[in-house]
């Protein structure tokens, strides 16, 4: 069996890009340098390993491409890295010029295992300002063959190619070089279209102020568009310096997504070694309509793409950790200034909600259950700031205080400061009468005097909650805002029909509960409310996350939500590869280790609060994604199945019934059940 942590048993493939340090016109040092970094990436065990545009002989030769003796000397070279790939793992995409048909072609010469895989000429040359290819080069449209004898070997030739691993379902290789990048209709695109999931472009690509900027952004949205995996590798040190600079910039992208990037203006080799998600890529494409469209509109067109085969041999046996960040919290960014924006986006589409709704339902006034926990206190500022921007009275936002049989003196205190400072205007209905009503009512033993803390006990007081709410709304006109959250929601941690999963309107539908703690943060480091409010904010998030609806005294402590659902930072992430992207629970627990595994204190991004500064063992990642799979596959689509309406907020998704998560509410979770018992014997657990 494959060893668990290899990242080709979870559909990964590891590129290594290089920016060698070129001997101009001198296609034999080159070659060495080449084998010798082929060897490092074989090391690593790397699936391909590119080099930039013209590698073996320098981009920067002018006239001397056309010297005969050269180009003899850059297809010898050639042979000798097509031999030493015999020993070596990885698809060596190196760049050469090629003779074909009384031609010379700019060419990517891709090797494996002692064979030249295919040779794929330019498509686009560039002959403006201080580009002259045409002079010298052929573009790949004006071949008039589709194979060539080089180096002693028959080689299919042309750009319209892809390298398909026949032993590693998904990665297939298409190739572009420099120009093509730049083109308004890059080859890539047709490529992806075809079948390829990873794009390697060989570049020479001089550099100017800005310059990797713009070749990062083109690659950055290449790998969007064309929903892959975008490698790029920029000539570096030995270029002639002429009248031009060269930098050696790789770097690598995915689904929009930087992955890594490589150090510039370096004096030796530049070396970029990253693991690319084929599975991810894959998933993907299987959920877009508009990437199937677009093949279809062209099918006749991609019949024409060669398809050439090989072998990865990957070897599953070894441990092979992976080589990318994961991040720990999916919806929250890590980058402080990128958060900035994100809080302030998320912030804004909950209120541009509900004011349209207050707006369009003619309703003058909103109810709000406050307890002081993060989710009604988030659905309180938003309301807040939606009758601002309304230009309408917070005295109409009725904000309900209704204590019950385990409301914290803490959470209580916070609610009434948060409420006061808002200038909201406060109602309290203590609901211990009317629940003790109904527990006597039905007959529970509580009402006998028994301690007896059960789902009943906890959902007749929520239940009555959502009643005065829904009743005050009625009597008063109003509009019952939900408090629930996207976390909720996945997990069924809301009590059907009542005001965690019930409202006329839930601006926290679409907000995992680890960016509503940022979200919270924000507001209070902007002080939007005033001071007082901001300190009230910050006082609310230290205080632990709980239903409280049993005594603290009866529960040893206030009750612990996390305790009984597992971490909301897990079940978040859990969350965001499960229902974004599909994928099964072997390949969740892998990230999950990546992610946390490892808590060093120096990983950790500034704004991670201390108490989720933690390492979570395999065993814990392993249990809590069970509760998640049985709790989200089986037990709670029913729920989501009839949430309110609510905006959704980020791009990794929302759980309504009419948006992003369409799913029955009688399916079993059999098949991740099944996974996770298999995957828990495989590992000993």
């Amino acid at each position: 069996m494959a060893v668990f942590q290899n990242i080709y048993r979870h559909g990964m493939a590891r590129i290594a890009a290089f920016a060698p340090r070129v001997a101009l016109a001198d296609p034999k040092a080159n070659a060495e340098a080449i084998v010798a970094l082929a060897g490092e990436a074989d090391a690593e065990r790397a699936a391909a390993a590119l080099f930039p545009e013209l590698s073996l002989t320098g981009y920067s030769l002018d006239d001397l491409h056309h010297q005969a003796p050269l180009l003899d000397a850059a297809e010898t070279a050639a042979r000798a890295i097509i031999e030493a790939s015999r020993a070596l793992m990885p698809v060596i995409v190196v760049g050469c010029p090629v003779r074909a048909h009384s031609q010379l072609f700019n060419c990517a010469l891709v090797i494996h295992r002692g064979r030249v895989l295919g040779i794929v000429p330019k498509t686009y040359l560039p002959n403006y300002r201080e580009y002259y290819e045409k002079r010298w080069f052929a573009a790949a449209p004006g071949a008039q063959v589709e194979a060539i004898e080089f180096a002693g070997q028959t080689a299919p030739f042309g750009a319209a190619m892809i390298f398909e691993a026949e032993d590693h379902p998904g990665f297939g290789l298409h190739v572009e070089i420099c120009e093509d990048l730049w083109a308004p209709h890059p080859p890539s695109i047709d490529g992806a279209l075809a079948g390829a999931t990873v794009t390697l472009n060989l570049s020479a690509s001089n550099v100017t102020i800005g310059k990797a900027r713009e070749r990062a952004a083109l690659c950055e949205v290449q790998s969007q568009r064309c929903q892959n995996a975008y490698v790029f590798a920029a000539a570096g040190p030995g270029e002639s310096t002429n009248d031009l600079a060269w930098d050696g910039q790789l770097t690598v992208h995915e689904l929009g997504e930087p992955l890594a990037a490589s150090e510039r203006f370096h004096n030796d080799h530049g070396r970029l070694v990253v693991d690319v998600d084929i599975e991810r890529i894959v998933q993907d494409r299987l959920r877009q309509s508009t990437f199937r469209d677009a093949a279809g509109r062209i099918a006749e067109r991609l019949k024409d793409w060669r398809r050439v085969g090989f072998s990865l041999d990957a070897p599953l046996d070894e441990t092979l950790p992976l080589k990318r960040a994961i991040a720990r919290f999916p919806f929250v960014p890590d980058d402080p200034h990128r958060l900035d924006e994100d809080c302030y986006e998320a912030y804004n589409i909950q209120v541009q909600g509900l004011a349209q709704r207050l707006r369009a339902a003619g309703i003058a006034k909103a109810v709000i259950g406050v307890s002081g926990g993060l989710d009604s206190t988030q659905a309180l500022i938003v309301t807040a700031r939606a009758f601002d921007r309304l230009g309408r009275d917070r005295k109409d936002i009725l904000a309900v205080v209704m204590p019950g049989f385990g409301t914290g003196a803490e959470t209580r205190a916070n609610a009434d400061a948060l409420i006061e400072s808002l200038g909201v205007t406060r109602r309290e209905i203590d609901i211990r009468p009317a629940a003790e009503r109904m527990l006597a009512d039905i007959g529970h033993p509580y009402a006998e005097g028994a301690k007896q803390y059960d789902v009943t006990f906890e959902n007749v007081q929520a239940g009555l909650r959502t009643d005065y709410l829904f009743r005050i709304a009625n009597h008063e006109g109003g509009l019952v805002i939900g408090t629930g959250d996207l976390s909720e929601l996945a997990l069924g941690w809301c009590t059907y029909g009542v005001g965690d999963q019930m409202a006329h309107y839930n601006v926290n539908a679409g907000v995992a509960k680890t960016l509503i703690q940022h979200l919270i943060a924000w507001s209070a480091r902007r002080g939007q409310f005033g001071p007082d409010a901001s300190a009230t904010l910050e006082r609310i998030l230290d205080t632990e996350i709980s239903p409280e609806l049993v005594p603290a005294d009866a529960a040893d402590g206030p009750q612990s939500t996390e305790a009984a659902i597992g971490p909301y930072a897990l079940q978040d992430f859990n969350l965001h590869y499960a229902a974004r992207y599909g994928l099964g629970p072997a390949k969740i627990v892998f990230l999950a280790e990546a992610a946390w595994g490892d808590a060093e204190a120096g990983a950790w991004p500034a704004h991670v609060a201390e108490a989720d500064r933690r390492a979570y063992s395999r065993a814990e990642i392993v249990q809590w994604l069970q509760v998640f799979a049985r709790r989200f596959f089986q037990t709670s689509q029913f729920k989501r199945t009839a949430m309110p309406n609510g905006p959704k907020v980020t791009s990794a998704g929302a759980l309504s019934p009419r948006g992003d998560w369409r799913a029955p509410s009688d399916s079993a979770a059999t098949v991740w059940t099944d996974a996770l018992a298999a995957l828990r014997a495989e590992l000993g657990l």
